[in-house]
């Protein structure tokens, strides 16, 4: 797609910061506004289930849903293309634990409300997981289950092989897991909905007139609606306090549109949050891991010492749902990076 891209072309921006995409922006002849063409990375893991073979029909499916969403246009029969909404990422300049504002938090609030609102099974798009393989509607604890075999089958026994070494030298154990299924089996009954499955600063975009949109749908899939708010606040990185305003935002959101859905939300989030920081620790070893790798095959060490510290930070909040017994410092595990590195 590059070489098809001209350089010259000062209309074109990108390829934009993504990790399963290259991104374009791009004009449509005869359209206002500018439009996102992707194409896929190659050889990218994927540390998440998805649900929808294409982003671009969710997003059609939802229009007049859900608000503020990048709009599609199908540019001849069969091709989809999104949106791009301009604007700054809420995340941009400010600390990663700002709080949000009055407005935004309202906004967000109004999403949490419009995902559950509507049966999310009768969402026109194909879907790429199995039928048989999706938890019966309410089944919180199956639902976890699912995710918790993804990340110890997918990510860690298949996509993780090359680092188990890496792993159990950072104290990670093989069957680090079990536990937190087993505290999954707790999970009240809830009733399920459409889940965006990564609502994080950069997927949260603020524009001109100051209003919050809602981008990156790729990982939206049916399940728990508690999903979601347990995924941006560990994503968010909040205070105590605004942590704790925007669950009872969530809740009351929630509520007023269907109550089947935050039955049991204040006991089960715990556990949706430990999964979170247990999931992270998965995601981040292997990335960081793959970063120290250049092009060449080569070992690129420059990068180890912040990563270092972003993985002491994951490994740090997920010592009890991984049941870790030792607590590393940053140059222990600059250490055990090394000897990974050693034994490539």
């Amino acid at each position: 797609m590059e070489s098809r891209l001209s350089a010259a072309d000062q209309s074109i921006e990108g390829p934009l910061r993504g990790h399963h995409h290259k991104t374009y922006v791009i004009p449509l002849p005869g359209r206002v506004g500018r439009y996102k063409l992707r194409e896929p990375r190659r050889g990218v893991l994927w540390f998440d289930r998805r649900c929808f073979a294409s982003e671009e029909e969710l997003l059609r499916a939802l229009a007049g849903q859900v608000s503020r969403i990048p709009g599609i246009v199908e540019v001849e029969p069969g091709v989809l293309i999104q949106g791009f909404i301009e604007g700054r990422t809420l995340g941009h300049g400010v600390l990663p634990s700002k709080a949000l504002s009055e407005r935004h938090r309202g906004q967000l609030g109004a999403l949490f409300g419009e995902l559950t609102s509507f049966d999310a099974r009768a969402i026109e798009a194909q879907r790429v997981c199995d039928g048989a393989d999706l938890p019966l509607d309410g089944d919180s604890h199956a639902f976890l289950t699912r995710l918790i075999r993804f990340t110890e089958v997918r990510v860690y026994r298949q996509h993780g092989a090359p680092y188990h070494a890496l792993f159990r030298d950072l104290g990670v154990r093989e069957w680090a897991l079990d536990d937190l299924a087993r505290r999954a089996e707790s999970l009240t009954e809830r009733a399920f909905a459409l889940v965006h499955g990564d609502l994080h600063r950069r997927n949260l975009i603020v524009d001109a007139a100051g209003d919050l949109w809602t981008i990156d749908w790729e990982l939206a899939m049916i399940g728990d609606p508690l999903y979601d708010l347990a995924t941006h606040l560990h994503l968010m990185r909040y205070s105590a306090k605004e942590a704790g305003r925007v669950g009872r935002l969530w809740q009351r959101a929630v509520e007023e549109r269907r109550p089947e859905c935050v039955k049991g939300w204040e006991t089960d989030l715990p556990v949706l949050l430990a999964y979170k920081r247990a999931q992270s620790v998965y995601t981040d070893v292997i990335r960081a891991a793959a970063a120290l790798v250049g092009p060449d095959g080569r070992p690129n060490r420059r990068q180890l010492p912040r990563l270092a510290w972003r993985i002491k930070g994951a490994l740090d909040a997920a010592r009890r749902p991984l049941g870790l017994t030792v607590e590393p410092s940053v140059r222990e595990v600059i250490g055990a990076y090394n000897r990974w590195l050693r034994t490539r």
